[in-house]
C-alpha cells in the first residue's frame, strides 16, 4: 500500500511538474514602457512589478517615462507571463512628490486579451477577422505572421496626481486596460529611502537632484486634459468619392486617449458604431489607379470636436468625409454638419499596398 501510494504521489509531482514547464514554455512575451503626456511630465519609477498569472517575475523598462501619451517610443528587454497586477513607487520631479500604487487587473480579462491577435495588415489570402486567437495563430504561423500581432507591449502612463493609465498593444493597435490612481507617499521615512534609491539607482548628485526639481517645477499640474481625452461617444464614418474607379483601402484611428486602430476591407466599407474616443489624426487610405495612390491624414481639435459630439443629441453618430473627383481635396462633416478640423493633408502614397490595391 506505501509503495503504491507512493507511486501515486511521484505521478502526481510530475503530471503537475510537466503541466508547469508546459505552461512555461507556452507563457506570453511581451515589452514594457512607461510614458507621459510629453517630456514635460517626465516620472521615474523607483521600485516596480508586474505580478502575472503563472508566478514569472516581470517589470518595467529601466529609466524615465517618455515619447508621449500611449506610446514611449523605446523598446525593453521581453517580459513572460500573463499580466495581472503591477506595484509601482515612483518620483515626479514636476510636482516634487513620490506616489505608489498596488493594483490587480482583471484577471479574466487580461487572460482573454493575452490570447487575442488583431490584424496589421490586409496581406493574408483568407478573410479577414476582427481579430483571431493565439492558438488559431500559432497553428497557422506562416498563413497570419504578416496579417495578425499577437499580445506584443503592455504600457503604462503616469499623468499629474497620481494618474495612471494601462493599454495592452499588439504592434501598433492599442487598447485602454484601465484608469488607476496612485497615492501621493506622505510617510517621511519611506520618502528618504525612496530618495536614496532614486538617486543611488540612477547616479544622481544631490546637488543636481534639487536643481532638477527647481527647473522642472510645474506648480499646477493637473491630469484633466487625459481625463477628458477619456470620454468616448458612439461614432463611425463614412468615406465616399464621385470617382467611379475609388477604392477605400483602410483607415487608421489614432485618439485622443492613446488608443490605436487599424480597419481594413472589409471592416472599413461598414465600420462599426462603437464607443470611441474622439480621434487626435485619422489616416485614410485609398486608390483611383495604378498611378493614383493617396494617405489623407485629418487632425482633430478636441475641444472643438466634443463640443459637437456632445451637443449632437445622436445615438450613432457619423463624420462624414467626401473626396473630391481628382483627389485634391476632402471635406468632413459631423452628422451632415460642418466640423471645424485643425488640418487636412493629402499625400500621395508610393510605396503602401493592400489586397485590393490596383496592380502595379
Amino acid at each position: 500500500m506505501f509503495s503504491y501510494l507512493r507511486r501515486l504521489f511521484i505521478l502526481i509531482v510530475l503530471s503537475q511538474f510537466n503541466l508547469h514547464c508546459q505552461m512555461k514554455a507556452n507563457l506570453p512575451e511581451f515589452n514594457t514602457e512607461i510614458c507621459h503626456p510629453n517630456n514635460n511630465y517626465e516620472v521615474t519609477p523607483v521600485m516596480d512589478y508586474i505580478t502575472t498569472l503563472e508566478g514569472t517575475p516581470a517589470s518595467l523598462p529601466y529609466g524615465s517615462t517618455s515619447g508621449q501619451w500611449g506610446s514611449s517610443g523605446k523598446m525593453w528587454t521581453k517580459q513572460k507571463g500573463t499580466p495581472i497586477g503591477f506595484g509601482i513607487t515612483y518620483y515626479s520631479y514636476y510636482e516634487n512628490k513620490y506616489y505608489e500604487i498596488q493594483q490587480d487587473l482583471e484577471h479574466d480579462y487580461m487572460k482573454e486579451m493575452t490570447t487575442r491577435c488583431y490584424p496589421i495588415s490586409d496581406k493574408g489570402e483568407g478573410a479577414l477577422n476582427e481579430f483571431i486567437t493565439l492558438q488559431d495563430y500559432n497553428n497557422s504561423y506562416e498563413e497570419y505572421r504578416n496579417t495578425y500581432s499577437p499580445f506584443s507591449t503592455l504600457v503604462f502612463g503616469f499623468a499629474p496626481k497620481g494618474m495612471v493609465v494601462v493599454w495592452i498593444c499588439y504592434a501598433n493597435i492599442s487598447i485602454e486596460v484601465g484608469r488607476y490612481t496612485a497615492h501621493e507617499l506622505n510617510d517621511e521615512k519611506k520618502i528618504k529611502e525612496c530618495e536614496a534609491k532614486l538617486l543611488s539607482t540612477y547616479r544622481i548628485e544631490p546637488e543636481t537632484h534639487k536643481e532638477l526639481i527647481e527647473s522642472m517645477s510645474i506648480p499646477k499640474a493637473s491630469p484633466q486634459p487625459w481625463e477628458n481625452y477619456r470620454i468616448k461617444y458612439d461614432w463611425s464614418f463614412n468615406v465616399t468619392s464621385t470617382n467611379h474607379n475609388f477604392r477605400f483601402l483602410a483607415l487608421d484611428n489614432d485618439s485622443y486617449n492613446g488608443e490605436f486602430e487599424s480597419l481594413y476591407r472589409p471592416f472599413v466599407s461598414n465600420p462599426e458604431v462603437k464607443k470611441r474616443a474622439i480621434p487626435e489624426i485619422l489616416n485614410i487610405y485609398w486608390e483611383t489607379g495604378k498611378n493614383e495612390r493617396y494617405i489623407s491624414r485629418i487632425f482633430f481639435n478636441w475641444d472643438k470636436t466634443n463640443e459637437k459630439l456632445k451637443a449632437s443629441g445622436i445615438q450613432d453618430n457619423f463624420f462624414n468625409i467626401k473626396i473630391k473627383e481628382d483627389n485634391s481635396e476632402l471635406s468632413i462633416d459631423l452628422n451632415g454638419k460642418p466640423i471645424e478640423v485643425d488640418s487636412i493633408r493629402i499625400y500621395p502614397n508610393s510605396h503602401l499596398r493592400f489586397r485590393d490595391s490596383y496592380q502595379d
